[in-house]
């Protein structure tokens, strides 16, 4: 697994989350029910081999 994206922006990692998955891939969602939500970065995580697919998913997804 390595970091794809890493925020203390909450809702937009779950957003991204969702698009990946509705894209057939893997992701998971690493320190997101924090004490202070927003305060402490949270991170998607993404297996090595999806990585590529996962940034043009999100290149796509954001235009």
């Amino acid at each position: 697994m390595m970091i794809l994206e890493e925020s203390a922006d909450l809702p937009r990692l779950n957003v991204l989350k969702s698009v990946l998955e509705a894209a057939g891939l893997h992701p998971l969602l690493f320190d997101g029910v924090a004490p202070y939500p927003g305060v402490f970065p949270s991170r998607l995580m993404i297996p090595e081999d999806e990585e590529s697919l996962a940034r043009r998913v999100i290149r796509e997804a954001e235009v």
